[in-house]
């Protein structure tokens, strides 16, 4: 979809996701940790869920005696978690040195073994992360959705690729495509600024689109959360 301009910080509810992406603060006697690489403003406060209100059954009329009870109906089985593929322990992160900046991104899978990939976007810190067996192999700075259209939090397998798309909605170019609902939210190369937001996808730089389009396949696992961290060693779970 295409880049828009975007003012003021992004309000997005929480989908009770715990996944990757925030980004690695790095000292020179301390050993890599996952915390916030890109900045971004903390989330309008929602209000508060309003409590029912308890009924008195003093106060309930009780002039007819009470019905015969039906057979409890079985209780439903519980429902089981959407988890990330199973084993995604956070082994490495690549030295950003820092927060990364609109446009740049970093790359390296040298000496990576072969494993699941799993994508994280963090929509708070601006940032997507590339996994392959718990090995960070790729991150950078991303744009997203704006406040009229937001991008959906959650747990999306890849459904489509296509290097050469053009959005039907919008007749604006998405290289290297990869889709994540029915309704056309991507993540794919776009222009990246500050002050850019999408229609809804995921905009990461060409260049980077490319090396992503490359290394994922049709299933693989994409996590989108707003806030959420993870330090090395930690196993990725999301329901």
């Amino acid at each position: 979809m295409a880049a828009i301009a975007r003012s003021g910080a992004q309000a997005i509810l929480l989908l009770g996701v715990v996944a990757i992406g925030a980004r690695l603060a790095t000292a020179p006697t301390a050993a890599p940790t996952l915390a916030t690489r890109a900045a971004a403003a903390s989330p309008t406060p929602r209000p508060a869920r309003p409590v029912p209100i308890a009924v008195d059954p003093a106060k309930l009329a009780s002039a007819a005696p009470a019905p015969t009870p039906l057979p409890a109906a079985p209780a439903p089985a519980p429902a089981q978690p959407r988890t990330a593929p199973a084993g995604t322990v956070i082994r490495r992160v690549l030295d950003t040195h820092g927060a990364i900046r609109f446009g740049d991104w970093f790359w390296d899978e040298a000496g990576v073994p072969a494993g699941p990939i799993l994508i994280t976007v963090d929509t708070k810190a601006s940032v997507l992360s590339i996994f392959r067996g718990g090995y960070e192999i790729g991150t950078t700075a991303v744009i997203y959705g704006d406040d009229g259209m937001p991008t959906p939090l959650g747990v999306f397998p890849i459904t489509q690729k296509d290097a050469h798309h053009v959005s039907n909605l919008y007749h604006a170019p998405m290289p290297y495509m990869l889709r994540l609902t029915n309704d056309g939210v991507s993540i794919h190369g776009s222009p990246i600024a500050a002050d850019y937001a999408t229609h809804g996808c995921i905009g990461v730089p060409v260049a980077f689109a490319k090396k992503l389009f490359g290394a994922t396949k049709l299933g693989d696992w994409v996590i989108v959360t707003r806030g959420e961290t993870l330090d090395l060693g930690g196993q990725v779970k999301a329901i």
